[in-house]
Parts: structure tokens; C-alpha cells; sequence
């Protein structure tokens, strides 16, 4: 399970920005691509803050498609899954988004 390496990192960055001040909520961006199964990742952020400033904070995640282009065909497809393949059949395939994982905002006071 990779969701715990990716909310440690999460948690961290989230603390070192918040600089001592307590951390209600974070809204997070994760490509579908980066196979991040959302429960799991709240699990884990929920084990991860304990201690922190962030302990208690509400994680919010948002599951972004993944886009793609053919280098074949050169059809732009949506991409929801790792499987790297056009519509056409090609696997000659460019991703073009889909593998960021981004922190969008978090609420501290």
C-alpha cells in the first residue's frame, strides 16, 4: 500500500507549511493514474497527523481523470486507469495528465 510513503510526504509538507499553526482541513488533487485508492488514503492521513498540528483535520481528495494522446492516430483520449492503451488499439501512447498528486488548499488558524 502506497498511500502511507504518499500521506507521510502528504502530512509533512502540509506541518512544515502550516508552520505551528493547527491545520483543520486539506484538499488534495490526485491523478487517476497514481492508483491512490481515496479510503486508504484518509486511513492513513488519520494515522499520519497523530501528533502533529494536523491531527483532526478533515482530508478532502479529488480523483482527476488522465488524459492521453496517440502518437499513432494522434487522438486525445481520457485515461482512468494505468492501462496505456488508444481506442485505436495503439500502446503508442503520450500521457499528458493523470500522475500529479497536488495540495489545492488547507484551512489552518
Amino acid at each position: 500500500m502506497h498511500e502511507m510513503a504518499l500521506t507521510q510526504s502528504l502530512v509533512e509538507a502540509v506541518c512544515e507549511h502550516a508552520a505551528g499553526r493547527r491545520v483543520h482541513s486539506v484538499k488534495l488533487e490526485v491523478g487517476a493514474l497514481c492508483a491512490v485508492v481515496p479510503d486508504a488514503m484518509t486511513f492513513c492521513f488519520e494515522l499520519a497527523t497523530e501528533g502533529t498540528v494536523a491531527e483532526g483535520a478533515r482530508l478532502d481528495v479529488d480523483i482527476l481523470a488522465g488524459a492521453a494522446r496517440c502518437r499513432s492516430c494522434d487522438a486525445r483520449f481520457e485515461l482512468t486507469d494505468p492501462i496505456l492503451l488508444c481506442p485505436c488499439g495503439s500502446a503508442d501512447v503520450e500521457v499528458l495528465a493523470g500522475r500529479d498528486l497536488r495540495i489545492l488548499s488547507m484551512e489552518v488558524s
